[in-house]
């Protein structure tokens, strides 16, 4: 059979835009390598941080506000709960890039917050500890996205819409067929209109040009009981980035699995290749890099850990996404890596995916995410 799309890789994006070809009339097939959903990838463990003060960078806002648009159009198609507001910090010094890019991006797109001091922020909420110089921003629209029943429910969607869903069915090659594509994989051969590469940390093996701007790292999540649960519920804690000399923590408050979670961008900064390193292994030093900050920064969380979980960052070096049709292949669309910030973009990046595959463009502005930044070469 000939597909109007072949998507490589079912993850947050794959899933995500399956649903939204699917819903526009196209013959999409979904090919992953591993199980639909699974957590092999970069977005299991429950959730993943949405938030409105983008410290990253303002050009991410306006696809912000159409993410969670989205979002909620996905809940109301489901039936079911997948965006929980819970107010987001942004927190560390004043001079800070997370608090300066936090309140930059407040400022250009009018955003709601608040600024508050030290003192400030642990009155409001006393599950943090943080020194008596620091700034937090507020933000009433943060919270988080329930990541692995979004996954699931786009997968849903995509099969009622008449998607071909095939998990444990790797692409193995691709190449150019006229206009089109041959996509391979162990179990046969398929072509298509277009091919839309949302396959996270194995992006490079099916696009070689990526190989040094999509580079996959071993990130480590923990979860902690909490020794004060009434301070770390949600309703009673925020999400949150934490800028401080060990790196920028993130977190949640308790939330679909016992404990704290916690994280460290970038964690032990280990490179990983993501067809041989083993996930299931944690080692004594994951626990030590998160223990140090849940001890120092929320204390009446440092209880015994219940859970650690492993994933992939997939990093580009300035750690902005790729979004944009091969210039060499303009039938051929990637999308992400999003260096450890993407998920809560997924629902409107599934739009845009659709968009540059049906329709060679979009209306969203994705200039920022272009390859041509690292290459010179414009895109097609």
């Amino acid at each position: 059979m000939e597909y109007d799309v072949i998507v490589a890789g079912v993850g947050g994006m794959g899933s995500a835009a399956v649903a939204e070809l699917a819903d526009r009339g196209a013959r999409v097939l979904g090919l992953d390598r591993a199980s639909i959903p699974n957590d092999s990838g970069s977005s299991h463990g429950v959730n993943r941080i949405i938030r409105l003060a983008y410290m990253e960078d303002p050009a991410y806002v306006p696809l912000l506000r159409r993410a969670y648009e989205r979002w909620r159009e996905l809940e109301t198609r489901l039936g079911e709960t997948i965006l929980i507001i819970t107010g987001g910090i942004d927190a560390g010094l004043p001079d800070s890039a997370t608090v300066r890019g936090a309140l930059e991006s407040c400022r250009v797109h009018d955003i709601e917050h608040e600024q508050l001091d030290a003192d400030e922020l642990m009155t409001r909420y006393p599950g943090f500890r943080v020194p008596g110089d620091f700034s937090a921003v507020y933000q009433p629209d943060g919270g988080f996205v329930l990541s692995e029943r979004a996954i699931a429910g786009y997968a849903h969607l995509a099969l009622a819409g008449g998607a071909d869903l095939r998990g444990h069915e790797a692409v193995t090659a691709w190449q150019p067929d006229g206009d089109g594509v041959v996509v391979r994989t162990a179990r046969g051969e398929y072509r298509a209109r277009r091919l839309i590469v949302s396959a996270g940390a194995w992006a490079s093996r099916l696009l070689p040009s990526l190989a040094e701007l999509a580079v996959p790292e071993r990130q480590v999540l923990m979860w902690s009981r909490t020794l004060r649960p009434e301070r770390y519920a949600v309703g009673s804690f925020p999400v949150f980035i934490l800028d401080v000399p060990e790196g920028r923590f993130y977190g949640f408050p308790e939330y679909g699995i016992p404990g704290f979670k916690l994280g460290l961008f970038h964690h032990r900064r280990e490179r990983v290749d993501p067809d041989v390193w083993d996930r299931s292994v944690i080692e004594p030093e994951d626990e030590d890099v998160l223990r140090a900050g849940t001890r120092q920064y929320f204390p009446g969380a440092d209880g015994p850990a219940l859970t650690l979980k492993s994933c992939m960052f997939t990093n580009t070096p300035d750690e902005h996404f790729i979004i944009d049709r091969l210039p060499e292949a303009p039938q051929v669309v990637v999308v992400s890596p999003c260096s450890g910030h993407g998920f809560k973009f997924a629902s409107a990046i599934g739009e845009i995916a659709a968009d540059l595959a049906l329709d060679g463009g979009t209306g969203h502005d994705i200039s920022k995410f272009r390859l041509d930044r690292f290459t010179g070469v414009g895109s097609a």
